[in-house]
């Protein structure tokens, strides 16, 4: 863990999405408690009310300014963190679970089995991955939990495909047939010895799986299929906002911001975390 930290110091780009991601993580944990107006209050007399820091009227104090229903901006913002990540991570474990396990299954035996599972995966991949997302949400219904399912079904197509390949190079390796050689049952191999070698590609994987998925839930969101109002959604502010863009700028600029820093920062995060886990990579840096 010591050295983990030492290495991360030592990236700028690393420490910078990690710090960003905390930050992020951070806020939506104790957004509660930050002391800020309730999201979902409306304020007619503060409607449109610019930030307080550009030096226009601006009646309280609302440091990115309020929307078109005299909402504050910031905490909309900040709660809406809650719902973003929620739903990115919830999906994130979700589609890595199911993945790994396919890609586990798929590599280790093979044959007819890997044949019908990369298929399914190649005709996934093969359909545009936001239609999929928006045939299925308009035939269930938009909601959190169909919205959870939805993109861990977009998801799940990456982890099983490197997890497969990762299997494919273990299954050969001398603990692997050491465990064959004793006795050992086919799922207590993929569980107790397959396993725990490919968390790490699949932590990788997550990583880059999180910042697209939090793009895919801001763009249902903006296209209404995504959290309901009175629920905060970024997506969702940006779609109410984007008519008022050229009389109240802050209103669309902040939650873009926001979609913008935390993709950044996990996408940052996340190719360190590949170059880290990755020798031949973190020697090339």
């Amino acid at each position: 863990m010591k050295s983990f930290f030492l290495a991360l110091l030592k990236s700028r780009a690393g420490l910078f999405g990690f710090v960003l991601v905390v930050v992020f993580v951070l806020a939506a944990l104790f957004a509660p408690y930050l002391g800020l107006p309730v999201p979902t209050r409306s304020n007619l007399v503060a409607r449109m009310a610019p930030p307080t820091w550009t030096g226009l009227f601006s009646p309280g104090a609302h440091p990115f300014g309020t929307d078109e229903l005299g909402r504050d901006i910031l905490s909309r913002i900040v709660y809406g963190s809650r719902v973003t990540l929620t739903i990115a991570t919830a999906a994130v474990v979700l589609g890595g679970i199911v993945g790994t396990l396919l890609g586990i299954v798929a590599g280790y035996y093979r044959g007819m089995v890997d044949r019908v599972l990369m298929r399914i995966v190649d005709i996934q991949l093969a359909l545009p991955l936001m239609l999929l997302a928006l045939l299925v949400i308009a035939a269930l219904g938009p909601s959190t939990t169909n919205l959870v399912v939805v993109l861990a079904l977009t998801s799940w197509l990456r982890y099983a495909r490197i997890i497969r390949g990762q299997v494919l190079a273990l299954r050969e390796r001398e603990f692997i047939l050491s465990a064959h050689a004793i006795g050992a049952g086919t799922w207590r191999i993929m569980i107790k010895h397959l396993l725990p070698n490919v968390l790490t590609p699949a932590l990788v994987v997550a990583t880059l799986e999180l910042a697209r998925i939090i793009i895919m839930d801001a763009a249902l969101s903006f296209l209404g299929l995504g959290v309901q109002p009175p629920n905060p959604s970024w997506g969702r502010m940006l779609a109410d906002g984007r008519v008022y863009i050229s009389t109240a700028w802050w209103i669309v600029t902040f939650p873009g911001l926001a979609i913008l820093l935390t993709v950044l920062s996990v996408n940052l995060l996340g190719d360190w975390l590949r170059d880290y886990f990755d020798p031949k990579l973190r020697t090339m840096r």
